[in-house]
Protein backbone atom coordinates (compact mmCIF):
# COMPACT_ATOMS: atom_id res chain seq x y z
CA UNK A 1 0.00 0.00 0.00
CA UNK A 2 2.83 2.42 0.86
CA UNK A 3 4.52 1.59 -2.48
CA UNK A 4 1.25 2.21 -4.36
CA UNK A 5 0.76 5.56 -2.60
CA UNK A 6 4.32 6.64 -3.49
CA UNK A 7 3.76 5.62 -7.09
CA UNK A 8 0.58 7.70 -7.26
CA UNK A 9 2.46 10.73 -5.92
CA UNK A 10 5.25 10.24 -8.46
CA UNK A 11 2.81 9.98 -11.37
CA UNK A 12 1.00 13.09 -10.14
CA UNK A 13 4.28 15.00 -9.93
CA UNK A 14 5.36 13.95 -13.41
CA UNK A 15 1.94 14.82 -14.81
CA UNK A 16 2.18 18.26 -13.23
CA UNK A 17 5.59 18.84 -14.77
CA UNK A 18 4.49 17.74 -18.21
CA UNK A 19 1.52 20.11 -18.04
CA UNK A 20 3.63 22.99 -16.72
CA UNK A 21 3.45 26.35 -18.47
CA UNK A 22 6.53 27.04 -20.62
CA UNK A 23 8.82 29.73 -19.34
CA UNK A 24 9.40 32.86 -21.36
CA UNK A 25 11.16 36.17 -20.78
CA UNK A 26 8.55 38.38 -19.16
CA UNK A 27 7.90 40.93 -16.43
CA UNK A 28 5.27 40.52 -13.70
CA UNK A 29 5.82 43.66 -11.60
CA UNK A 30 5.03 47.16 -12.96
CA UNK A 31 8.10 48.62 -11.23
CA UNK A 32 10.40 46.50 -13.42
CA UNK A 33 11.53 48.15 -16.66
CA UNK A 34 14.08 47.56 -19.43
CA UNK A 35 14.60 43.83 -18.96
CA UNK A 36 17.53 42.70 -21.13
CA UNK A 37 18.94 39.19 -21.59
CA UNK A 38 22.15 39.24 -23.61
CA UNK A 39 25.27 37.32 -24.44
CA UNK A 40 28.05 38.95 -22.45
CA UNK A 41 29.93 41.53 -24.50
CA UNK A 42 27.40 41.73 -27.36
CA UNK A 43 24.39 43.97 -26.82
CA UNK A 44 22.53 42.58 -29.84
CA UNK A 45 23.35 38.86 -29.56
CA UNK A 46 20.65 36.43 -28.41
CA UNK A 47 21.27 34.87 -24.99
CA UNK A 48 22.88 31.60 -26.13
CA UNK A 49 26.28 30.89 -24.58
CA UNK A 50 28.75 28.04 -24.86
CA UNK A 51 28.60 25.65 -21.90
CA UNK A 52 31.77 25.93 -19.83
CA UNK A 53 32.76 29.30 -21.26
CA UNK A 54 33.37 32.32 -19.03
CA UNK A 55 31.65 34.44 -21.67
CA UNK A 56 28.15 33.73 -20.45
CA UNK A 57 24.82 35.51 -20.22
CA UNK A 58 23.96 38.83 -18.56
CA UNK A 59 20.46 39.63 -17.27
CA UNK A 60 19.83 43.28 -16.39
CA UNK A 61 16.81 45.36 -15.46
CA UNK A 62 15.72 48.54 -13.70
CA UNK A 63 13.27 49.07 -10.87
CA UNK A 64 11.72 52.53 -10.82
CA UNK A 65 12.33 53.16 -7.13
CA UNK A 66 14.50 55.45 -5.04
CA UNK A 67 16.16 52.71 -2.99
CA UNK A 68 17.37 49.18 -3.75
CA UNK A 69 15.46 46.10 -2.66
CA UNK A 70 16.85 42.82 -1.39
CA UNK A 71 16.29 40.62 -4.42
CA UNK A 72 17.14 36.97 -5.01
CA UNK A 73 17.33 34.73 -8.05
CA UNK A 74 17.26 31.05 -8.86
CA UNK A 75 17.76 29.09 -12.06
CA UNK A 76 15.50 26.35 -13.47
CA UNK A 77 16.58 23.85 -16.14
CA UNK A 78 14.06 23.42 -18.96
CA UNK A 79 13.14 21.01 -21.73
CA UNK A 80 13.29 21.89 -25.41
CA UNK A 81 9.79 23.37 -25.15
CA UNK A 82 10.82 25.53 -22.15
CA UNK A 83 8.81 23.56 -19.59
CA UNK A 84 10.73 22.55 -16.42
CA UNK A 85 12.88 19.46 -16.89
CA UNK A 86 13.04 16.47 -14.53
CA UNK A 87 16.59 17.24 -13.38
CA UNK A 88 17.23 18.17 -9.77
CA UNK A 89 19.31 21.24 -8.96
CA UNK A 90 22.38 19.18 -8.05
CA UNK A 91 22.27 17.60 -11.51
CA UNK A 92 22.37 20.85 -13.49
CA UNK A 93 24.07 23.30 -11.10
CA UNK A 94 27.50 23.45 -9.52
CA UNK A 95 27.05 25.83 -6.61
CA UNK A 96 24.07 27.41 -4.95
CA UNK A 97 20.58 28.33 -6.06
CA UNK A 98 18.56 31.10 -4.48
CA UNK A 99 21.32 33.72 -4.50
CA UNK A 100 21.10 37.45 -3.72
CA UNK A 101 21.26 40.00 -6.53
CA UNK A 102 24.23 41.93 -5.18
CA UNK A 103 25.26 43.82 -8.33
CA UNK A 104 23.15 46.99 -8.40
CA UNK A 105 23.61 50.75 -8.69
CA UNK A 106 21.46 53.85 -8.30
CA UNK A 107 20.72 56.05 -11.31
CA UNK A 108 22.75 59.24 -11.53
CA UNK A 109 21.84 62.65 -12.92
CA UNK A 110 18.46 61.49 -14.26
CA UNK A 111 14.98 62.97 -13.92
CA UNK A 112 13.58 59.50 -13.30
CA UNK A 113 15.08 57.69 -10.31
CA UNK A 114 15.74 53.98 -10.67
CA UNK A 115 17.93 51.15 -9.44
CA UNK A 116 19.81 49.16 -12.07
CA UNK A 117 20.34 45.44 -11.32
CA UNK A 118 22.69 43.06 -13.10
CA UNK A 119 23.14 39.26 -12.92
CA UNK A 120 26.03 37.61 -14.76
CA UNK A 121 25.94 33.85 -15.36
CA UNK A 122 27.98 31.81 -14.68
CA UNK A 123 29.62 33.42 -11.65
CA UNK A 124 31.72 32.47 -8.62
CA UNK A 125 28.68 31.09 -6.77
CA UNK A 126 26.84 29.35 -9.60
CA UNK A 127 28.06 27.36 -12.58
CA UNK A 128 26.31 24.97 -14.95
CA UNK A 129 26.85 21.23 -15.35
CA UNK A 130 24.68 20.54 -18.41
CA UNK A 131 23.56 22.26 -21.60
CA UNK A 132 19.99 23.08 -22.56
CA UNK A 133 17.44 25.78 -21.84
CA UNK A 134 17.33 27.72 -18.60
CA UNK A 135 14.98 30.18 -16.93
CA UNK A 136 16.20 32.69 -14.35
CA UNK A 137 13.58 33.73 -11.79
CA UNK A 138 13.93 36.95 -9.74
CA UNK A 139 11.92 37.55 -6.58
CA UNK A 140 11.96 39.66 -3.38
CA UNK A 141 13.79 38.32 -0.34
CA UNK A 142 11.75 35.71 1.49
CA UNK A 143 9.01 35.55 -1.14
CA UNK A 144 10.04 33.16 -3.96
CA UNK A 145 6.45 32.75 -5.15
CA UNK A 146 6.10 36.47 -5.91
CA UNK A 147 8.11 36.63 -9.12
CA UNK A 148 9.25 39.98 -10.45
CA UNK A 149 10.43 38.58 -13.77
CA UNK A 150 11.68 35.53 -15.65
CA UNK A 151 14.56 35.58 -18.13
CA UNK A 152 15.22 32.73 -20.57
CA UNK A 153 18.59 31.74 -22.02
CA UNK A 154 20.35 28.67 -23.45
CA UNK A 155 23.70 26.94 -23.07
CA UNK A 156 24.96 24.98 -26.06
CA UNK A 157 27.74 22.44 -26.55
CA UNK A 158 28.04 22.89 -30.33
CA UNK A 159 28.70 19.21 -30.93
CA UNK A 160 26.95 19.26 -34.30
CA UNK A 161 27.19 21.54 -37.33
CA UNK A 162 24.12 23.28 -38.74
CA UNK A 163 23.77 24.48 -42.31
CA UNK A 164 20.68 26.53 -43.17
CA UNK A 165 19.06 28.11 -46.21
CA UNK A 166 16.25 30.62 -46.57
CA UNK A 167 14.31 30.78 -49.81
CA UNK A 168 11.48 32.99 -51.04
CA UNK A 169 10.47 30.29 -53.54
CA UNK A 170 8.30 28.55 -51.02
CA UNK A 171 5.88 25.65 -51.23
CA UNK A 172 2.95 28.10 -50.94
CA UNK A 173 4.03 31.05 -53.11
CA UNK A 174 6.91 32.36 -55.22
CA UNK A 175 8.58 35.65 -54.26
CA UNK A 176 5.44 36.97 -52.62
CA UNK A 177 4.56 36.88 -48.93
CA UNK A 178 6.52 34.03 -47.33
CA UNK A 179 9.98 32.69 -46.57
CA UNK A 180 10.82 29.01 -46.23
CA UNK A 181 13.59 27.63 -44.06
CA UNK A 182 15.47 24.38 -44.58
CA UNK A 183 18.51 23.13 -42.72
CA UNK A 184 20.85 20.21 -42.21
CA UNK A 185 22.37 18.87 -39.01
CA UNK A 186 25.73 17.15 -39.49
CA UNK A 187 27.31 15.04 -36.74
CA UNK A 188 30.36 13.16 -38.10
CA UNK A 189 32.10 13.08 -34.69
CA UNK A 190 29.09 12.83 -32.40
CA UNK A 191 27.01 9.71 -31.79
CA UNK A 192 23.26 9.80 -32.32
CA UNK A 193 21.97 6.25 -32.42
CA UNK A 194 18.35 6.90 -33.33
CA UNK A 195 18.00 10.40 -34.85
CA UNK A 196 14.30 10.10 -35.59
CA UNK A 197 13.48 9.45 -31.95
CA UNK A 198 16.25 11.30 -30.13
CA UNK A 199 16.58 14.65 -31.96
CA UNK A 200 14.38 17.74 -31.72
CA UNK A 201 14.79 21.14 -33.36
CA UNK A 202 13.36 24.46 -32.19
CA UNK A 203 13.11 27.38 -34.62
CA UNK A 204 12.28 31.01 -33.81
CA UNK A 205 12.06 34.13 -35.96
CA UNK A 206 13.66 37.43 -34.97
CA UNK A 207 12.86 38.22 -31.30
CA UNK A 208 9.76 36.03 -31.06
CA UNK A 209 10.37 33.44 -28.31
CA UNK A 210 7.35 31.39 -29.37
CA UNK A 211 8.79 29.12 -32.01
CA UNK A 212 8.26 25.89 -33.92
CA UNK A 213 9.25 22.63 -32.21
CA UNK A 214 10.09 19.90 -34.72
CA UNK A 215 10.00 16.56 -32.88
CA UNK A 216 11.28 14.42 -35.76
CA UNK A 217 13.59 15.07 -38.72
CA UNK A 218 12.33 14.44 -42.21
CA UNK A 219 15.43 12.81 -43.72
CA UNK A 220 18.26 10.88 -42.05
CA UNK A 221 21.32 9.62 -43.93
CA UNK A 222 25.08 9.26 -43.43
CA UNK A 223 25.31 11.09 -40.10
CA UNK A 224 23.22 13.91 -41.49
CA UNK A 225 19.71 15.05 -40.62
CA UNK A 226 17.72 17.22 -42.99
CA UNK A 227 14.63 19.34 -42.48
CA UNK A 228 13.27 20.35 -45.90
CA UNK A 229 9.83 21.09 -47.33
CA UNK A 230 8.37 21.19 -43.82
CA UNK A 231 5.11 23.21 -43.74
CA UNK A 232 5.89 24.43 -40.20
CA UNK A 233 9.07 26.07 -41.56
CA UNK A 234 7.17 28.38 -43.91
CA UNK A 235 6.99 31.80 -42.22
CA UNK A 236 5.16 35.00 -43.11
CA UNK A 237 7.84 37.26 -44.55
CA UNK A 238 6.69 40.32 -42.61
CA UNK A 239 8.35 43.68 -43.06
CA UNK A 240 11.41 45.45 -41.72
CA UNK A 241 10.88 46.72 -38.20
CA UNK A 242 10.27 50.41 -37.69
CA UNK A 243 12.84 52.16 -35.51
CA UNK A 244 13.53 55.22 -33.41
CA UNK A 245 16.28 56.52 -31.14
CA UNK A 246 16.00 58.61 -28.00
CA UNK A 247 19.69 59.11 -27.30
CA UNK A 248 19.60 62.84 -26.53
CA UNK A 249 17.52 65.37 -24.64
CA UNK A 250 18.81 68.22 -26.81
CA UNK A 251 18.06 67.25 -30.39
CA UNK A 252 15.76 65.04 -32.44
CA UNK A 253 17.19 61.72 -33.57
CA UNK A 254 15.95 58.87 -35.81
CA UNK A 255 12.17 58.69 -35.84
CA UNK A 256 11.67 61.56 -33.35
CA UNK A 257 9.60 64.55 -34.50
CA UNK A 258 10.03 66.70 -31.39
CA UNK A 259 11.38 66.58 -27.85
CA UNK A 260 9.68 68.44 -25.00
CA UNK A 261 9.93 68.59 -21.25
CA UNK A 262 6.83 68.35 -19.07
CA UNK A 263 7.66 67.92 -15.41
CA UNK A 264 8.87 65.36 -14.39
CA UNK A 265 9.83 63.71 -17.73
CA UNK A 266 11.09 64.50 -21.19
CA UNK A 267 8.59 63.53 -23.87
CA UNK A 268 9.68 62.15 -27.24
CA UNK A 269 7.00 62.57 -29.90
CA UNK A 270 7.68 60.09 -32.67
CA UNK A 271 6.90 60.89 -36.28
CA UNK A 272 3.38 59.62 -37.07
CA UNK A 273 3.35 56.20 -38.71
CA UNK A 274 1.05 54.92 -41.42
CA UNK A 275 0.06 51.35 -42.37
CA UNK A 276 2.51 49.80 -44.85
CA UNK A 277 0.45 46.84 -46.06
CA UNK A 278 -0.28 47.15 -49.75
CA UNK A 279 2.65 49.49 -50.33
CA UNK A 280 6.15 48.92 -51.69
CA UNK A 281 8.95 47.21 -49.80
CA UNK A 282 11.69 49.54 -48.54
CA UNK A 283 14.91 48.15 -47.09
CA UNK A 284 16.12 49.49 -43.77
CA UNK A 285 19.01 48.37 -41.56
CA UNK A 286 17.25 47.21 -38.39
CA UNK A 287 18.04 45.16 -35.30
CA UNK A 288 15.44 42.47 -36.12
CA UNK A 289 13.18 43.73 -33.35
CA UNK A 290 15.81 44.22 -30.66
CA UNK A 291 16.65 47.28 -28.59
CA UNK A 292 19.71 48.49 -26.73
CA UNK A 293 20.30 51.26 -24.22
CA UNK A 294 22.40 54.26 -25.25
CA UNK A 295 22.71 57.96 -24.54
CA UNK A 296 24.94 60.57 -26.16
CA UNK A 297 25.29 62.38 -22.83
CA UNK A 298 27.19 59.62 -21.00
CA UNK A 299 29.22 56.46 -21.51
CA UNK A 300 27.54 54.90 -18.45
CA UNK A 301 24.16 54.32 -20.05
CA UNK A 302 23.11 51.59 -17.60
CA UNK A 303 22.76 54.13 -14.79
CA UNK A 304 22.85 57.53 -16.53
CA UNK A 305 20.38 57.04 -19.37
CA UNK A 306 17.08 58.68 -18.49
CA UNK A 307 13.51 57.54 -18.99
CA UNK A 308 11.43 59.38 -21.63
CA UNK A 309 7.70 59.31 -22.24
CA UNK A 310 7.55 58.09 -25.84
CA UNK A 311 4.46 58.98 -27.91
CA UNK A 312 3.47 56.53 -30.68
CA UNK A 313 0.96 57.48 -33.39
CA UNK A 314 -0.48 55.24 -36.12
CA UNK A 315 -2.62 57.20 -38.58
CA UNK A 316 -5.30 54.81 -39.83
CA UNK A 317 -7.93 57.38 -40.77
CA UNK A 318 -10.78 55.33 -39.32
CA UNK A 319 -10.95 52.85 -36.44
CA UNK A 320 -10.22 49.23 -37.33
CA UNK A 321 -12.02 46.05 -36.40
CA UNK A 322 -9.90 44.80 -33.53
CA UNK A 323 -7.16 45.95 -31.17
CA UNK A 324 -3.80 47.39 -32.22
CA UNK A 325 -0.70 46.64 -30.15
CA UNK A 326 2.90 47.86 -30.22
CA UNK A 327 5.35 44.96 -30.51
CA UNK A 328 9.11 44.59 -30.21
CA UNK A 329 11.63 43.01 -27.90
CA UNK A 330 11.03 45.78 -25.38
CA UNK A 331 7.34 44.83 -25.01
CA UNK A 332 8.20 41.17 -24.21
CA UNK A 333 5.14 39.88 -26.05
CA UNK A 334 2.63 41.63 -23.81
CA UNK A 335 -0.87 42.07 -25.24
CA UNK A 336 -2.51 44.18 -22.54
CA UNK A 337 -3.06 47.79 -21.53
CA UNK A 338 0.71 48.42 -21.48
CA UNK A 339 0.96 47.95 -25.27
CA UNK A 340 -2.62 48.47 -26.50
CA UNK A 341 -3.23 51.63 -28.54
CA UNK A 342 -6.30 53.85 -28.26
CA UNK A 343 -8.12 55.45 -31.19
CA UNK A 344 -8.36 59.27 -31.10
CA UNK A 345 -11.29 60.47 -33.18
CA UNK A 346 -9.90 64.03 -33.37
CA UNK A 347 -6.56 63.02 -34.85
CA UNK A 348 -8.04 59.99 -36.65
CA UNK A 349 -5.15 57.93 -35.37
CA UNK A 350 -4.27 55.31 -32.80
CA UNK A 351 -2.08 56.60 -30.00
CA UNK A 352 -0.03 55.20 -27.12
CA UNK A 353 2.49 56.57 -24.63
CA UNK A 354 5.15 54.36 -23.01
CA UNK A 355 7.86 55.13 -20.47
CA UNK A 356 11.10 53.89 -22.08
CA UNK A 357 14.77 54.22 -21.24
CA UNK A 358 16.96 56.13 -23.67
CA UNK A 359 18.22 53.95 -26.48
CA UNK A 360 17.70 52.54 -29.96
CA UNK A 361 14.44 50.64 -30.45
CA UNK A 362 12.79 48.48 -33.10
CA UNK A 363 9.01 48.09 -33.16
CA UNK A 364 6.03 47.15 -35.29
CA UNK A 365 2.24 47.22 -35.04
CA UNK A 366 0.03 44.16 -34.56
CA UNK A 367 -3.69 43.87 -35.23
CA UNK A 368 -5.72 41.40 -33.21
CA UNK A 369 -9.20 40.86 -34.54
CA UNK A 370 -11.84 39.16 -32.35
CA UNK A 371 -11.14 35.44 -32.02
CA UNK A 372 -7.75 35.58 -33.78
CA UNK A 373 -4.08 35.91 -32.85
CA UNK A 374 -2.28 39.22 -33.09
CA UNK A 375 -0.82 39.60 -36.60
CA UNK A 376 1.53 42.17 -38.11
CA UNK A 377 0.46 41.54 -41.72
CA UNK A 378 -2.71 43.72 -41.83
CA UNK A 379 -0.69 46.82 -40.87
CA UNK A 380 2.92 46.06 -41.82
CA UNK A 381 2.37 43.80 -44.84
CA UNK A 382 4.34 40.74 -45.98
CA UNK A 383 7.29 41.27 -48.32
CA UNK A 384 9.50 38.40 -49.40
CA UNK A 385 12.59 40.66 -49.41
CA UNK A 386 12.45 41.27 -45.64
CA UNK A 387 15.79 40.60 -43.89
CA UNK A 388 14.59 38.24 -41.19
CA UNK A 389 16.76 36.29 -38.78
CA UNK A 390 15.97 32.73 -37.72
CA UNK A 391 17.49 30.96 -34.73
CA UNK A 392 17.94 27.20 -34.80
CA UNK A 393 18.42 25.06 -31.69
CA UNK A 394 19.09 21.32 -32.02
CA UNK A 395 18.49 19.09 -28.99
CA UNK A 396 19.51 15.50 -28.35
CA UNK A 397 17.90 13.24 -25.75
CA UNK A 398 19.41 9.73 -25.96
CA UNK A 399 17.25 6.82 -24.93
CA UNK A 400 17.00 6.76 -21.14
CA UNK A 401 18.20 10.36 -20.69
CA UNK A 402 16.14 12.78 -18.61
CA UNK A 403 16.83 16.09 -20.28
CA UNK A 404 17.22 17.72 -23.70
CA UNK A 405 20.88 18.36 -24.39
CA UNK A 406 21.47 21.42 -26.61
CA UNK A 407 24.07 20.13 -29.05
CA UNK A 408 23.85 22.80 -31.75
CA UNK A 409 22.84 26.42 -32.31
CA UNK A 410 22.88 28.69 -35.34
CA UNK A 411 21.55 32.05 -36.53
CA UNK A 412 20.33 32.10 -40.12
CA UNK A 413 19.79 35.44 -41.91
CA UNK A 414 18.37 36.48 -45.25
Amino acid sequence: MRYLFSLVLLVAALTGLSAARPYRTEVFNPSVHTLQVRLSGDRLAPPVALLGSDNGVVVSFDMLEDNPQYLYYRVVHCNADWTPSLLSEVEYLDGFNGLPVDDYALSFNTYCNYVHYRIALPNDDLRFRVSGNYALLVYPEGNPDSLLLTACFSLTENLVAIGCEITTRTDVDYNKAHQQLSFKVMYPQYEIRNPREEVKAYVTANVDETGVLLPQPLYVRNQEIEYAHVPALIFPAGNEYRRFETVSRHYNTIGVESMRYFDPYYHALLRPDEPRAGGMYAYDETQNGRFFIRTDESEEADTEADYFVVHFTLATGAPVDGEIYIDGEFTRGRRDETTRMTYNAETRAYEKVMLLKQGAYNYRYLLQRPGTKADAAPIEGNFYETRNEYQLRVYHRPQGARYDRLVGYSRCRM
